[in-house]
């Protein structure tokens, strides 16, 4: 909501001054200006990207309008850890195996819908309880296999962020070229339009710097920042899962490997100690 909030305040303010100052909202509406800049940039994230790049940032740049990270996302991920660690202490580890083989099938995962719509994180969590249940590996060596995974995760994460910030620095650029193009226009018009036809041409031609630089920072580069704000909570979500992971593996009972990975959980939406003590109980 705040993020629609930041656009209608950034339209706003921008075609409120405009207007009051004397401008008419018909003499900004180009499309032929917004369809170079557009396609320009459009064209070189296309160049400068892999295939999957785009519906990545699509379905992220969606994303930005909801809360994709909240409390009670965090206190389901970690109920279902305890659960999960739980019936592995109390049955032994190759209790869950049938859980992590088909998390959907599983009585414990699929409690847990927004987890499991999540195939990443599923496979994430299912993959290290897979290694637990080997019981062949060293706590310092599982939380090394962490490390390097987390490592590449983040690329990963923060390239969506990485191409909209390209874009938005190229935008002011495709912004001049633009109005270069318009003025090419104009100038092979002297001799034959009347004068105002002339300033209409020129009006017209600024309005693709005025629309490239908008757009860069007004509108890509606030929702780059977004993405690498979303990159950040995601891969914090993971390092709580390895946390607590970690911490079964080095012998913690499962309240406490939880408190853990609630421990390394972002301030803004961790639940409390209180909190998660309720969930796990009350699970």
């Amino acid at each position: 909501m705040i993020k629609i909030i930041g656009i209608i305040v950034v339209f706003g303010s921008v075609l409120a001054g405009f207007v009051l100052s004397g401008g008419k909202i018909a003499s900004i509406i180009q499309p032929f200006e917004v369809l170079i800049i557009g396609g320009a940039a459009m064209g070189a994230f296309l160049q400068a990207n892999p295939s999957s790049t785009f519906m990545q940032v699509f379905k992220k740049s969606l994303a930005m309008f909801g809360s994709r990270f909240t409390k009670t996302l965090y206190l389901d991920v970690l109920k279902m850890l305890y659960e999960v660690l739980n019936k592995s202490r109390r049955e032994g580890m190759m209790a869950i195996e049938a859980d992590i083989e088909d998390p959907a099938s599983s009585p414990i995962f699929s409690n847990y819908p927004a987890i499991l719509k999540d195939e990443r994180m599923t496979e994430f969590v299912c993959d290290y309880l897979r290694i637990m249940t080997t019981g062949n590996m060293a706590p310092h060596e599982f939380e090394g296999l962490f490390d390097m995974e987390l490592t590449s995760l983040k690329e990963d994460l923060d390239h969506p962020a990485h191409a909209v910030t390209s874009v938005a620095d190229g935008l002011p650029g495709f912004g001049i070229v633009a109005a270069v193009l318009g003025i090419v226009v104009t100038m092979a018009m002297l001799g034959e339009a009347e004068q105002a036809a002339l300033g209409q041409h020129v009006g017209a031609a600024l309005v693709g710097t005025f629309l490239g630089i908008l757009a860069a920072y007004g509108f890509f580069g606030p929702l780059a920042t977004s993405l690498a704000h979303d990159a950040k909570e995601e891969l914090n979500l993971y390092e709580a899962i390895k946390a607590t992971l970690v911490a079964s593996a080095s012998g913690m009972p499962p309240s406490l490997a939880v408190e853990f990975g609630r421990k390394v959980l972002f301030g803004g939406h961790r639940p409390t100690f209180a909190e998660l003590e309720q969930a796990v109980r009350g699970g």
